[in-house]
């Protein structure tokens, strides 16, 4: 069972409150991006029972937690929903060399919440009178927002459906504001609900934007290189693939 998890929605400078090991007892600390909750929790555990390292993980959305790092955050693995914002990390010096890995590619999806009294059948139906506030994580530091954006402009809807948007700082933020009632609908990455057998989600067709490239990195100087290896081989193991794949990741080679 994992020891910690730190959500953090509102992320504003360097990470606080993480929980220190005992003496000799390495604790490993991933930021990684909110789409990646339920899969790396399950990863987590995988990787505690296999190594004895504990894992601290830090969601949130990808431009903050590359900020964060920016600004010395003590991370040791960065799981990124973008590949440019580990490229812009790895080129200003913030990655192992070697390191900056595309380990999955996430999709987005259209979903109202349990209950709801309107279900879309595509994304031309945000643009109904029955469907008033959309969530979508804000676009200018969350890659899903980003491509919500992009799908909406894509489908010629963007006029349309920008004056209904309620913007969230990531990914899960924006599917708890469609659980709570605050939105009619939420666009959220499809990890978040696949393997809620009794939700209704709608999948946004891929070439309505941007590969969701999610790409990650071993933070420089970390203390804890080897145990971030061995954190970033289990993603990319059998085990963690199928971990991946459980939570509807396209994975590399499967594309």
């Amino acid at each position: 069972m994992l020891t910690v998890i730190i959500i953090t929605p509102y992320l504003t400078g360097c990470t606080g409150g993480i929980v220190k090991a005992p003496p000799g007892q390495v604790t490993l600390t991933v930021s990684a991006a909110a789409d990646l909750t339920y899969a790396f929790q399950e990863i987590g555990v995988v990787f505690e029972n296999e190594t004895g390292t504990r894992v601290v993980f830090n969601f949130g959305s990808s431009g903050q937690l590359a900020q964060q790092i920016r600004q010395g955050a003590p991370v040791d693995v960065f799981a990124s929903a973008s590949r440019a914002l580990v490229e812009d990390l790895d080129k200003g010096g913030l990655i192992v060399a070697g390191t900056n890995m595309l380990y999955a590619k996430g999709r987005i999806v259209l979903w109202p919440r349990d209950g709801s009294p309107f279900y879309p059948d595509n994304i031309q139906d945000l643009t109904r009178p029955e469907v008033k506030l959309i969530a979508i994580a804000n676009p200018d530091h969350a890659p899903y927002g980003m491509a919500a954006k992009q799908a909406f402009q894509s489908a010629n809807i963007w006029d349309a459906v920008r004056p209904k948007l309620v913007m969230a700082e990531n990914a899960s933020q924006t599917l708890q504001y469609a659980k709570t009632g605050n939105v009619d609908i939420a666009v959220i990455p499809l990890s978040l609900v696949v393997q809620n057998t009794n939700s209704h989600w709608v999948l946004i067709p891929e070439n309505f934007h941007q590969p969701i490239e999610q790409t990650s990195g071993i933070i420089r100087g970390t203390p804890h290189e080897k145990e971030a290896y061995q954190f970033i081989a289990l993603v990319n193991s059998h085990k963690g693939r199928d971990i991946m794949r459980k939570y509807g990741f396209t994975l590399p080679g499967e594309e």
